[in-house]
């Protein structure tokens, strides 16, 4: 069972830089997608950085060029390295994992493909 705990979300002020983490446990497969989605209140959950286990990426268009994410294999961890942040970026951050390429980069990105969720982590923006 793949378990998921997010940390380094936080209070910043536009323009400002945070790095989330995602450290991860359970995995029995090779093949994995994993990556971060946010929700502002009122909003549905949209996916935002996607890493594949062969290292390709996707990113959302509104956070290209500001966002990288990143995974650490030895230590089982995914990154979100946030620059530039802005206000519309406020939100819960959640990790997510699927046991298998999922395909597409639309597929990628949306939640209902992910069978695996972390808890959150708050990022707030001002």
């Amino acid at each position: 069972h793949v378990q998921l705990v997010e940390s380094g979300g936080g209070s910043v002020q536009a323009g400002g830089s945070l790095r989330l983490s995602c450290a991860a446990s359970g995995y029995t497969d090779r093949r994995y997608c994993m990556g971060w989605f946010r929700q502002a209140p009122g909003k549905e959950r949209e996916g935002v950085a996607v890493i594949t286990s062969d290292g390709s990426t996707v990113y959302a268009n509104s956070v290209k060029g500001r966002f990288t994410i990143s995974k650490d294999n030895a230590k089982n961890t995914l990154y979100l390295r946030m620059n530039s942040l802005k206000p519309v970026d406020t939100g819960m951050y959640f990790c997510a994992a699927v046991e298998k390429d999922v395909g597409t980069k639309l597929l990628r990105l949306r939640p209902s493909s992910y069978t695996f969720w972390g808890q959150g982590t708050q990022v707030t923006v001002s």
